[in-house]
């Protein structure tokens, strides 16, 4: 695969992302997908998916876990709901993730994902020391099937990243890098976020948002918007990933599944953008 190749992220079955014959009819080589129900979780849905990818020539670069129960209604609800930090749903979803994970390996890819959720600040709390636990049992078996797991950025800062990043202790874990999120989240300026993380990503969303007003960032959403009419800045977004050393997909999303025309629109002209921008920037 070329430097840069675009992707988008896509589904099996579950709603989010595009459909599979928009990433073939828009002529994108590669797709992260998110992680179906644990009933298309089969050899026999992992075949038929594979089998629609060669046909399109799309190659699967990361499988994302979601869950049952997850809302991002709100800044507070998505605290309260996402991701492997929730502890009553914690043991269930460490398994469904292994499950992903194995369900992951007979799409022949190296690359699980997912949002951890709201890392704890404070690392001597026993929900943090949990999550650490949990963490490294995931890695553990990520490992076996020989895989890595990315987390995406945006929750917490950069530098809590990356400190429970070095608290868990493992060779396997990395960054998928979204800087829209940080914009969404509030949690800090995306470029040098990414100057901080660059040396653990292997994967990014090209994705852009705009701030929410100065008084309520991190408390309101932010705004996701078409690519290029943000506050990311594109342009300095991939010049800094060649800074860095990053040749990877450059995977769009879209978050507006119930605009479906709107959202192939908008990742069409997503396309356009990185095409231009990967021409100019070499």
């Amino acid at each position: 695969m070329n430097k840069w190749p675009i992707g988008v992220f896509t589904s099996i079955d579950a709603g989010l992302g595009v459909h599979l014959d928009v990433a073939q009819e828009l002529g994108v080589p590669s797709v992260q997908i998110h992680a179906p129900h644990q009933q298309t979780r089969t050899e026999q849905a992992a075949q038929e998916f594979l089998e629609k990818c060669s046909a399109a020539g799309i190659t699967v670069t990361a499988v994302f876990g979601g869950f049952e129960g997850e809302s991002y209604a709100d800044i507070a609800t998505t605290a309260r709901t996402v991701g492997l930090v929730p502890e009553e749903t914690r043991d269930a979803r460490v398994q469904e993730m292994k499950e992903i994970s194995d369900f992951t390996k007979l799409l022949g890819c190296d690359t699980v994902a997912l949002h951890i959720g709201f890392v704890p600040e404070d690392r001597s709390s026993a929900s943090y020391t949990g999550l650490i636990d949990c963490t490294r049992d995931l890695l553990d078996h990520v490992q076996a099937n020989g895989q890595r797991l990315n987390l995406e950025t945006g929750q917490e800062s950069a530098d809590h990243l990356l400190e429970f990043i070095s608290d868990v202790e493992r060779d396997n874990l990395f960054i998928n890098f979204d800087p829209a999120n940080m914009i969404l989240y509030g949690t800090g300026d995306p470029i040098e976020a990414l100057k901080k993380v660059g040396h653990l990503v292997r994967s990014v969303h090209c994705k852009d948002a705009k701030w929410a007003p100065e008084g309520e960032r991190g408390t309101s959403w932010g705004s996701e918007v078409a690519l290029g009419e943000g506050d990311v800045g594109m342009e300095t977004y991939l010049r800094t990933l060649k800074d860095l050393g990053y040749d990877g997909p450059l995977t769009i999303e879209r978050e507006i599944a119930h605009d479906r025309e709107r959202q192939k629109a908008d990742i069409g002209q997503a396309v356009r953008l990185l095409e231009e921008l990967r021409e100019k920037i070499g």
